[in-house]
């Protein structure tokens, strides 16, 4: 899915379909983190049943306000107690598929806000 172009600066997606994001400079074929200003391509997260504090910690080192985690082609939500951890580190999360997180971070950069996105980029999460 191609996104419109916007005045944000810094990291903006400009396109996603499974395998691949597209950003300015740089297509990403594997999951990645990404923050208005940094790139963490390769991000290797456990499979999503086995999902920890642990595989968020590239994200929350950004010090973001929020990450969006973009879960492949369909929305699949990681264990409840997981999302409660990254909360009470003082850092919001919302889960989506893959395609709503690059919309939405691109939005979020356009507002200065404090965002990163952590995306799956197969067809589906394992």
């Amino acid at each position: 899915m191609k996104f419109t172009a916007d005045t944000a600066s810094g990291n903006v997606i400009r396109s996603y379909s499974p395998g691949k994001i597209r950003l300015q400079d740089n297509t990403l074929t594997s999951n990645a983190i990404i923050s208005q200003d940094q790139i963490i391509p390769e991000w290797d997260p456990a499979p999503l049943a086995e999902l920890s504090i642990a595989d968020f910690a590239p994200a929350l080192e950004l010090k973001p306000d929020i990450i969006l985690f973009g879960t492949g082609e369909q929305q699949h939500f990681p264990e409840l107690s997981l999302l409660t951890e990254i909360m009470r580190s003082g850092v919001a999360i919302e889960v989506m598929n893959t395609t709503a997180a690059c919309r939405t971070f691109n939005v979020l950069i356009g507002e200065n806000r404090a965002v990163v996105a952590a995306l799956l980029v197969g067809a589906a999460a394992d």
